[in-house]
């Protein structure tokens, strides 16, 4: 039998989990845990590249495992843990700040979108980032990165450090290949939908915690297009706020655009928004209602971050223990 290849993927708890993480990756992780070795981690240490407060960052960590889990991740199936209860992520960033070169971290986009936002507060953590996200990746030798095409940056970089060291070093660090996963739907903002629904615009955002009530108000209140036509239709170029809606249905429904298209011929918006809120709360339910159950039971969770961190730790030592040994570190 052949032994299964091995997956890699972390999401930041800098933020509460919204609908386009859903519809986007996370609904295609389930699916994962059954073909590859799958580790999925909180990183939560790259949240402090930006001030946070740190017992929200707490309780957005443990939310966020109870969501995983509530997504249909079985911590029986895969790996679950915490970035930081993994120290060989942070030791084996440092050996690579060492093999990365200044000129290619300064060409790297996120740094220079992120130094605009923040500009009161450009550390050197947020410029290393991407060598950090590296470690993430090698330290567990995996053969596929899933990924978007805002992350397709990170991937490269990744394996050209892993190269460069190789190069050096021999057959050490496994240079993965992206993944391009059937990432789902692209979730625009409801009320900008010219932009990607994110934490930071939270009035066109509906975050996988939100009561029903507040999620039918935000897709009531989405913004759809101002042309006379007013007919649900899916064409991004012409109609983009209404074609991210039929998006939205398609994928928390299962229908086609067509059928889409169809069902509300000659209704109009009014119909419309209001039945795609009521798909939408139908589809979270399950994972809010999960998610608190979950939440009341600390201890369960407790022993699944712990036991996923022994489990990834072990992997993680081990790629730690070879590198060291390349460098000349005298062993412990």
């Amino acid at each position: 039998m052949n032994e299964k290849k091995t997956m890699l993927s972390g999401i930041q708890p800098s933020g509460d989990l919204h609908l386009g993480n859903y519809l986007g990756p996370m609904r295609h992780w389930p699916g994962m845990i059954e073909t590859y070795d799958c580790f999925f981690f909180m990183a939560d240490l790259h949240t402090i590249t930006v001030r946070q407060d740190p017992a929200q960052l707490r309780k957005r960590t443990l939310t966020q495992i109870a969501q995983y889990i509530a997504s249909g991740l079985d911590p029986e199936k895969c790996t679950l843990f915490v970035q930081s209860h993994v120290p060989a992520h942070a030791q084996l960033g440092w050996v690579l700040n060492c093999y990365t070169m200044f000129g290619e971290l300064s060409r790297m986009t996120q740094f220079k979108d992120k130094a605009s936002k923040h500009s009161e507060n450009i550390n050197a953590g947020l410029f290393t980032y991407p060598v950090l996200m590296a470690a993430d990746i090698l330290i567990y030798q995996p053969d596929y990165v899933p990924v978007g095409e805002d992350q397709r940056q990170h991937v490269e970089i990744c394996r050209d450090i892993a190269e460069r060291f190789n190069g050096i070093y021999g057959d050490v660090l496994r240079v993965p290949e992206p993944y391009i996963a059937k990432v789902g739907a692209r979730i625009m903002s409801l009320n900008a939908p010219e932009t990607k629904m994110s934490k930071s615009l939270p009035e066109g955002c509906v975050f996988l915690m939100d009561k029903p009530e507040d999620i039918m108000r935000k897709f009531k209140r989405a913004v759809t297009d101002s042309d006379t036509e007013r007919c649900v239709r899916y064409a991004p170029g012409e109609k983009p706020g209404v074609s991210n809606l039929v998006q939205i249905y398609a994928a928390a429904t299962g229908k086609s655009f067509e059928e889409i298209e169809s069902e509300f011929a000659g209704q109009g918006y009014g119909k419309f928004k209001p039945a795609v809120g009521e798909a939408v709360v139908e589809t979270l339910r399950p994972i809010r209602e999960e998610t608190e159950r979950l939440l009341a039971d600390k201890a369960y969770l407790e022993s699944v971050y712990r036991a996923g961190a022994e489990k990834a730790g072990c992997v993680a030592e081990k790629t730690l223990r070879k590198v060291y040994k390349k460098l000349g570190f005298l062993a412990r």
